[in-house]
């Protein structure tokens, strides 16, 4: 039957399912940001900051595309562990992603093994799905009752 929920095999875990059924979001929210924010803070720990943006002119980008790029993967990654400015965070973020795998990833192939754009694929399609989502319950949006 079209609609229906399928029976537990365990019936007893559907109060822990119902009471936890929230979750799932703010989960994959935080998992997010916190990747994305080592991401960031390898790159500034590396020194990428300081020494003209070398991530960005080792692929044919300007190198004044590593300081946005670092910004979003810091700032941004904690914006979005913790729900603020999800949307527009989550939007910029998805666009960055989308130039790496082009400007770094595609020639490479699919393989993330081999330097390829399968990972940051993934978490370009997961970062795009946050930014139409929003940041979602347990989010510092929710508590000030504003999103973009």
């Amino acid at each position: 039957m079209a609609g229906s929920e399928p029976k537990l095999i365990f019936p007893g875990l559907a109060g822990f399912y119902a009471k936890t059924s929230d979750l799932w979001y703010p989960m994959i929210r935080i998992a997010l940001g916190a990747i994305l924010f080592m991401h960031g803070w390898g790159k500034w720990n590396a020194g990428m900051a300081r020494i003209g943006g070398a991530f960005a002119t080792n692929y044919g980008l300007p190198s004044v595309l590593s300081y946005p790029a670092l910004f979003l993967e810091t700032v941004g990654a904690v914006c979005l562990l913790v729900g603020l400015f999800t949307r527009f965070f989550a939007a910029a973020i998805a666009i960055e992603l989308l130039i790496a795998m082009m400007a770094a990833h595609w020639a490479k192939g699919f393989s993330v093994g081999a330097g390829g754009y399968e990972y940051v694929l993934f978490l370009g399609i997961v970062t795009f799905a946050v930014a139409l989502r929003g940041g979602g319950p347990y989010s510092v949006d929710r508590l000030i009752g504003k999103e973009l």
